[in-house]
């Protein structure tokens, strides 16, 4: 089968390996290099940097849509577009190049999740399992016919980098039982039913931002579904901390006055200093934060930063 593959970060490069061991992939396209760190040097899209060791064509269109560019992947005369995290919508003109069709690996249980950030927001939501859903690409957002399905446990201790590596490796076995299936017409489609969609925009800066006044699960559940990018963050005084170790705090709360009370104290109140780390009211119950990161530094366990910084039993995270 003569497949064009397209996809940009980590997570697809997996399904790149996986196809390359069983089918003739003919072209890589992938988002355009673009600056990163200090120097502003050019760095190129992981499937880029995978594709160019393997000798494959890359092409890097600033919008997939564009005319030339439809050219030339109709001149390259595909069986099959295998998609996985692109970052574009990819117009009919392009969908109806092959003639097996676009298939695209989106990472939830559609139609469950739809968009650009399905594993974070179901971290973020505390969903206990998620999982990989092979699929027609149509004119919408992830609303084309479901092909195959695969579900991924999330365990408690996951946060958004375990579940990606998780759900890159099932991701990437998903599409070839998908594409086995397909030559040997064992697969049928079945159409999404659209009242049961949820989306999952992108990630924003906003996002990120604790709400104290929020129970101590979902606050932790928002910690690991941004770990390790981008990160929850709190503000202490003039300082932003992102937090990435967190727990519930299962012993009883107390006030700042050491009275067992819960519900006196002012959301993101200090409660306690502990060798594990600092323990804070919240909404509901109390959260032990046990890895920060200050603005400008590393990340460390947060009895490695107290020792150079002061946070008072009674001060406010806010």
């Amino acid at each position: 089968m003569r497949i064009i593959f397209m996809g940009t970060p980590e997570f697809a490069v997996y399904s790149l390996k996986a196809l390359l061991q069983h089918h003739e992939v003919i072209a890589v396209v992938t988002q355009p290099d673009k600056p990163k760190g200090r120097g502003k040097k050019m760095v190129a899209t992981p499937v880029k940097a995978y594709a160019v060791e393997e000798g494959i064509p890359v092409y890097q269109p600033l919008k997939a849509r564009e005319e030339a560019f439809v050219q030339v992947l109709q001149e390259l005369q595909p069986d099959l577009i295998a998609v996985t995290a692109y970052g574009q919508i990819l117009p009919e003109s392009i969908l109806n190049i092959p003639r097996l069709g676009c298939i695209n690996v989106h990472g939830s249980l559609l139609p469950k999740y739809r968009g650009a950030a399905p594993m974070q927001w179901a971290v973020i939501n505390g969903e206990t399992k998620t999982g990989i859903t092979t699929m027609y690409m149509a004119k919408g957002m992830d609303t084309g016919d479901m092909l195959l399905k695969t579900e991924v446990e999330i365990s408690p201790l996951d946060n958004f980098g375990t579940v990606h590596d998780k759900m890159a490796v099932a991701g990437a076995e998903l599409l070839i039982e998908t594409l086995s299936a397909l030559e040997e017409g064992s697969v049928e489609r079945i159409a999404q039913n659209h009242e049961e969609a949820t989306y999952s925009p992108m990630i924003s800066k906003e996002d990120g931002k604790i709400d104290w006044t929020k129970s101590a699960k979902r606050i932790r559940d928002l910690i690991r579904g941004l770990d390790p990018i981008p990160g929850a963050y709190t503000k202490y005084g003039e300082d932003i901390l992102k937090i990435f170790g967190a727990e519930v705090d299962t012993m009883s709360s107390h006030d700042i006055y050491g009275n067992t009370t819960n519900h006196s104290n002012i959301c993101g109140t200090i409660l306690e200093i502990t060798k594990k780390g600092i323990i804070i009211q919240c909404g509901v119950g109390t959260l032990m934060v046990t890895q920060l990161q200050a603005r400008g530094g590393k990340r460390m366990e947060t009895d490695a930063y107290l020792r150079g910084h002061e946070m008072p039993i009674g001060s406010i995270v806010e």
